[in-house]
């Protein structure tokens, strides 16, 4: 009995842990969400009303909209992404003690309990989210010191959330198009994703697949280690707490 109250109990800690995480994570990172869907959605550089770089991007929508404006619709993200890092690192904490016993090298434990945790949320999440699980919620692996180890982990999500946005940024403009403004309106141009995506190649070129890619690369590493670091700490509170 006491030991079924201890799992539910550390299962929780986790649960609170890694929403806090992301809800951390993406209060930080939404101003660069939303540069990225911004150059993403428009059409071309031509247009005078259309964002020139990154920089502008941000300059232009704090001059026009205010400081608010880097955070329209964070209440979709919060509320679908809070909970799927809930999933994230709790799930891949209990793999991983399921994987303890039944002794695979420390490499192969943290990979294997990280494709199971992503799969756990496959529907939801990207797939590449798996490796970079894999590598982020390992504490034990290295015992440098603090400062090499803040490093690493930024290290780790900047790649490994690089690798990722090159191969699916692609897919996340068509999803943009798809769901922003259509060019006419009263006429839905962007419907499906691979017809968006040739749509795009076809009118604008390759590069067009790739806007927003910056923007979303710098979200990704530093948005993994805030992540990373948040659950750890909160963690270790709810451990001394509760």
């Amino acid at each position: 009995m006491s030991s079924n109250v201890s799992l539910l109990r550390e299962t929780s800690r986790q649960v609170v842990a890694g929403a806090s995480a992301g809800l951390v994570e993406i209060c930080l990172m939404h101003p660069l969400d939303v540069v990225k869907t911004r150059l993403q959605v428009q059409r071309s550089v031509m247009d005078p009303q259309s964002y020139k770089s990154v920089r502008d991007c941000f300059r232009t929508v704090f001059r026009t909209e205010g400081f608010l404006g880097f955070y329209k619709g964070i209440v979709p993200p919060i509320l679908a992404e809070t909970p799927k890092r809930a999933v994230k690192f709790s799930t891949f904490e209990q793999y991983k003690k399921l994987l303890e016993y039944m002794s695979l090298s420390p490499g192969l434990t943290f990979a294997v309990a990280g494709f199971g945790s992503g799969l756990t949320e496959a529907i939801v999440v990207n797939p590449f989210e798996v490796v970079k699980v894999g590598l982020q919620v390992n504490r034990n692996m290295f015992t440098e010191d603090p400062t090499l180890e803040i490093l690493r982990k930024f290290g780790i999500g900047f790649v490994s959330g690089t690798m990722g946005s090159v191969f699916n940024i692609p897919f996340d403009v068509a999803k943009s198009r798809i769901q922003g403004p259509q060019p006419v309106p009263g006429e839905i141009k962007y419907r499906s994703c691979l017809k968006t995506i040739l749509t795009v190649y076809r009118e604008e070129g390759i590069l067009a697949l790739y806007k927003g890619l910056l923007p979303k690369v710098m979200r990704l590493g530093p948005g993994g280690a805030v992540m990373l670091l948040v659950y750890e700490h909160v963690h270790s509170w709810l451990q001394e707490k509760w």
